[in-house]
């Protein structure tokens, strides 16, 4: 398992559209994600000891965020094959045992993640209204542990900010987890 962290926000950096399908039978594009006041786009799996830890507080954050217009999609890039946990009927399963508030899609191809450039799982991309990048950090100090209960809600707290201003926070903790299993290129 390699261990990575996400780059430096590129603030203003445009949202990739894509056409993904949802473990709810339905297909998701950017503009089906995005709510009146952003979107948050996260790439995560559901083998990775860093997602793990996150998941119940992942959906806690997500639909406090809902409230506030920040709409969020969860992406799976991992290729199953080599990770079986990742298919799509445990994606089906993980998705109702911790009720997520958010599509949880498939990107069976690895496009969208290769679009966003996304490096790890869990990897954020905060998006204001216009779907110009604001955040690109962690949810908070949880590692393959998930942090104290008190620890500060970076992700919720910076696309609050989000929400309210249309920017993010200059200053922004990296988010870390395991890299993207992507498929052998032949």
């Amino acid at each position: 398992m390699v261990s990575l962290q996400t780059p430096v926000c590129d603030f203003g950096w445009k949202a990739p559209n894509f056409d993904l399908p949802g473990v709810d039978g339905k297909r998701y594009r950017l503009a089906d994600a995005a709510g009146p006041k952003g979107l948050l786009v996260m790439f995560i799996c559901n083998h990775c000891p860093y997602v793990k830890a996150i998941r119940d507080r992942l959906a806690r954050d997500c639909a406090e965020l809902k409230q506030l217009g920040i709409n969020s999609i969860a992406i799976m890039s991992n290729d199953p094959a080599d990770y079986p946990e990742d298919s799509f009927d445990n994606m089906k399963k993980i998705a109702q045992e911790f009720d997520f508030p958010f599509p949880y899609v498939w990107d069976e191809t690895q496009a969208a993640a290769k679009n966003y450039g996304a490096v790890c799982t869990p990897d954020f991309f905060g998006f204001n209204a216009d779907m110009e990048l604001q955040y690109r950090g962690r949810l908070d100090a949880s590692r393959k542990e998930a942090a104290p209960a008190d620890a500060r809600r970076d992700l919720f707290e910076a696309m609050k900010e989000v929400a309210l201003t249309g920017n993010g926070p200059v200053e922004q903790i990296p988010s870390m987890g395991c890299s993207i299993k992507w498929k052998d290129e032949c």
